[in-house]
């Protein structure tokens, strides 16, 4: 779990020096976030599965990290987060089953359990 609490520890003072800096980029990204996780047709919950299974795919522990968090947040159980992982392993093959041990670790931590 030190894994888990550096990488929030880093996203946090990122963000804080980008904010600081005043980067417009960045600022901008920030409203996209925003715009995107706001509830519309699908809900908060269901776009953070999408994220955690996109995650997955693509192999990005700091974004499967934040978005199984936002997702328990949300009100997601430990067995939503897993069938969206599971999907994320679906949808990347054999190399995804490899990015799904660290959303296991993640889950853990979230979840307690």
């Amino acid at each position: 779990m030190e894994k888990i609490e550096d990488m929030v520890k880093r996203r946090k003072a990122a963000h804080a020096k980008l904010v600081s800096l005043k980067s417009r980029v960045y600022e901008a990204f920030l409203q996209m976030e925003k715009a995107t996780y706001v509830d519309g047709a699908l809900d908060k919950k269901h776009k953070e599965f999408i994220a955690v299974g996109i995650s997955v795919v693509i192999n990005c522990e700091s974004c499967m990290q934040w978005h199984i968090e936002q997702a328990a947040r949300d009100g997601a159980s430990m067995h939503e987060v897993l069938e969206a992982i599971e999907v994320g392993m679906e949808m990347g093959g054999g190399p995804a089953t490899v990015a799904v041990r660290f959303a296991l670790e993640v889950m853990e931590d979230v979840f307690k359990g």
